[in-house]
């Protein structure tokens, strides 16, 4: 497992307004903020290709890339490190609805409605 600084050349950056959402949740389901985290992963699916998914973890797996921003852990496993590494996790909220978007340099096209991509 290897932990990336929180400041520098990061794998994933975070937003505070993601962390702390974040870190809220995984509170309110008891789970520990210093070993939990928040897993961000790539899988197949949607209307181009590839889309991101993102579940509580209760620790990383061995081989995950772990970032520490803002009070929040997350994993990254080394095969969707290749599709997000350089991307941005922030929580938007608005009218149209609130939730946690990925910025992701890397990909090409999205679908209309941002929930895929391909690269």
């Amino acid at each position: 497992m290897s932990t990336e600084p929180a400041t520098g050349s990061s794998p994933v950056t975070v937003t505070p307004e993601a962390a702390d959402q974040a870190v809220s949740l995984l509170e309110s389901e008891s789970m520990d903020t210093d070993i939990a985290g928040l897993r961000l992963f790539v899988q197949q699916g949607g209307c181009a290709g590839l889309s991101y998914g993102m579940r509580f973890d209760n620790e990383p797996e061995e081989d995950d890339a772990v970032v520490e921003m803002h009070g929040l852990r997350v994993f990254v496993d080394p095969a969707s490190m290749n599709y997000i590494g350089g991307s941005t996790l922030d929580y938007e909220g608005g009218l149209q609805g609130a939730g946690f978007h990925v910025e992701n340099p890397k990909a090409t096209s999205q679908c209309g409605c941002g929930e895929s991509f391909r690269t």
